[in-house]
């Protein structure tokens, strides 16, 4: 009923990746529904350094718009560091506004980029003592009456119970072992292990927030889409509407247990039920037929480095500060103690170009000079300078990936490529954010009208999923499109 269902009656493309480097949340979300990279999307990641202001800033932040639905500041955003049209976006422009889009998630960037510029609603979890759905004025003043209700009724604090297996323990075949070192614990916990009592710990891991690293986030954001189903009557008559999903505790997970976790596999297994829970409403509230479903992921993840090694593959860490200091103490018989480094954040390294020109001393030459000495520390597989992005026009491997993220006025003077398998990251858990393989292999399923039953192993882009539903729904593409439709989807 639920992944078999797509599966088995919908079309699986199973050779599908992410086109572009880093791969995390914000810009996988942005990519999917733009049809696009960040190159042209322009979301480089979750956070990045912004040289106008010279600070951090975040992919779905954004100080002019105040929060819906709480007196934190958790809602202060908005889609505006999207620079391009999604494909909600287009939906509504074809259909003069009266498509409705509603876009849920857990995470506030799960649910804005996705949404678009025009969304009706974006809604997001707030965790804490109050566990509720909120929102930003940039869609509304208040909360409709169907979400102040929902959160009112506390419905999501039925999921404050112990979190078991959902079936035998020994049954878990394509996980490891439930104790190992390479998972974190839950504060109050000594152990990785089943049972997680989650009352007993609510309080030591942020109240309500300790649901987004259980199966259990999944079920609320099932409960909040059913209910937008319903109250926002989607689909209920000849104009089509949008409801933008995003489950994010497979994420939350994967980085607290890791991929080859007990834990994790409860998880899929659980979002298995989500997943027949949401095609059965869909089936009564809509109707067999009447609706189209797909379903991808916004990055993969590596394997925790630590049980690679222990099993002979080869694996590392990171120490980015260590590698900076060494950096800088290498460079100094060619540039003195001069501060050319500004920031370092997203395997990324800026330079300081009003120190670079104050020295007369040639920004190419310096960035390749610093990719050179990077290299020599060896937990690099290689270094490319903006020098090269920008004069060099890649069509495969990782420079391709990399360039497909390079934004000449957001992006770095260094993009740095790890050893595969090496982050910068826990000892414990897993991540992603690579250009190897295992981060950019990730699902596309299509499933219902419009939709062809089969599988392909052809490679497909995550920029093809919006010139794909843009063509079964007879819409323009969004306008910064550079994916293609992929034809043997569609009927």
């Amino acid at each position: 009923g639920g992944f078999k269902r797509f599966v088995n009656n919908g079309f699986n493309c199973k050779n599908n990746h992410y086109n572009y480097a880093p791969t995390s949340t914000g810009p996988g979300h942005a990519s999917i529904y733009t049809g696009t990279t960040p190159s042209t999307h322009g979301i480089i990641g979750n956070n990045w350094y912004d040289k106008a202001s010279e600070s951090s800033v975040y992919c779905a932040g954004d100080e002019n718009y105040n929060s819906v639905g709480t007196t934190s500041e958790a809602g202060k955003m908005s889609p505006k560091r999207m620079v391009v049209s999604t494909l909600t976006d287009q939906l509504r422009l074809h259909n003069q506004m009266r498509s409705k889009v509603i876009s849920i998630a857990l995470k506030d960037r799960g649910a804005i980029l996705p949404g678009g510029h025009t969304a009706n609603a974006a809604y997001w979890f707030e965790g804490g003592i109050n566990g509720n759905w909120i929102s930003s004025d940039y869609y509304m003043n208040v909360l409709p009456n169907w979400v102040s209700e929902f959160n009112n009724n506390k419905s999501v604090s039925k999921y404050k119970k112990v979190w078991a297996p959902l079936e035998d323990l020994q049954s878990y075949i394509e996980s490891g072992a439930d104790n190992t070192p390479y998972e974190s614990v839950f504060k109050g916990e000594q152990a990785p292990i089943f049972p997680h009592d989650l009352p007993e710990i609510w309080t030591s891991n942020g109240d309500y927030d300790l649901l987004r690293s259980t199966p259990f986030g999944n079920s609320i954001t099932t409960d909040f889409a059913l209910a937008a189903l319903e109250a926002e009557a989607l689909g209920q008559d000849e104009t089509t509407d949008f409801l933008a999903i995003s489950y994010s505790s497979t994420d939350y997970v994967g980085h607290k247990f890791g991929v080859n976790s007990k834990e994790i596999q409860d998880t899929y297994m659980r979002l298995d039920g989500e997943l027949k829970r949401l095609f059965e409403a869909l089936d009564d509230e809509v109707g067999p037929g009447n609706y189209t479903v797909f379903l991808t992921a916004d990055h993969g993840a590596v394997h925790v480095p630590a049980y690679l090694k222990d099993n002979k593959i080869p694996a590392g860490y990171l120490n980015k500060d260590s590698a900076i200091i060494s950096l800088k103490e290498n460079i100094k018989y060619k540039y003195g103690n001069a501060p050319l480094i500004k920031n370092v954040s997203n395997s990324q390294i800026f330079l300081d170009h009003k120190v670079i020109q104050n020295l007369d001393l040639s920004l190419r030459e310096v960035q390749e000079t610093l990719a050179q000495e990077l290299l020599k520390q060896g937990d690099y597989l290689n270094v490319y300078t903006a020098y090269q992005l920008q004069n060099t026009e890649y069509s495969r491997g990782i420079p391709y990936l990399l360039q497909n993220a390079f934004l000449l006025n957001r992006s770095s003077d260094l993009m740095v490529v790890p050893n595969v398998s090496f982050i910068d990251y826990d000892k414990t858990g897993s991540t992603h954010g690579s250009a190897q393989i295992y981060d950019t292999h990730v699902p596309l399923l299509f499933y219902g009208k419009g939709i062809s039953q089969g599988a392909t192993n052809q490679r497909t882009e995550i920029s093809d999923i919006a010139p794909t539903i843009s063509a079964l729904l007879g819409i323009s593409f969004p306008n910064g499109a550079t994916g293609r439709p992929i034809s043997e989807v569609l009927e």
